[in-house]
C-alpha cells in the first residue's frame, strides 16, 4: 500500500509542477524560472513538513504522499541539472553560476523556513 502511496502524492506534485512550467514558461537561454519557483515552494513545503514532524507525529501516509510522494514529483533536481548544462553548453556562465548558487541556497533557507514556519503553528 505505500507504494500507492507514493504513487498518488508523485502524481500530484508531477502535475502540479507541469502545470507550473506552463504558467511560468522559460524564455530560451533565459533564467529557468520554473524549475527554481516549484523548488523553492517545494522546499518550504518539505521543510513545514519536516518541522511538524520533529513536534508531533506524522502517519506514514502523510509522510509518504506529501514528503516521499508529492515533494519529490514537484521539485526536480534532474531538470534542475539539465537546464544549467543547457544553459553552460550555450556559453551563458554567469546565468548558469547564478541558478546554481541562487537555487542551492534560497532552496536550503527555505527548508530552514519552513521548519520554523512548522514550530511557530
Amino acid at each position: 500500500m505505500n507504494f500507492i502511496y507514493v504513487f498518488l502524492g508523485g502524481g500530484l506534485g508531477a502535475m502540479t509542477r507541469y502545470s507550473m512550467s506552463k504558467i511560468l514558461p522559460t524564455v530560451e537561454g533565459g533564467f529557468p524560472l520554473a524549475t527554481f519557483v516549484a523548488n523553492v515552494i517545494s522546499c518550504i513545503v518539505l521543510g513545514l513538513l519536516m518541522g511538524t514532524l520533529m513536534q508531533r507525529e506524522l502517519s506514514t501516509k502523510t509522510q509518504l504522499i506529501l514528503m516521499t510522494g508529492f515533494c519529490g514529483g514537484f521539485s526536480t533536481f534532474s531538470t534542475f541539472s539539465a537546464e544549467t548544462f543547457k544553459l553552460l553548453e550555450q556559453g551563458q556562465f554567469p546565468l548558469a553560476l547564478g541558478y546554481i548558487l541562487s537555487s542551492l541556497t534560497i532552496c536550503l533557507v527555505c527548508i530552514f523556513i519552513g521548519m520554523k514556519l512548522a514550530e511557530s503553528l
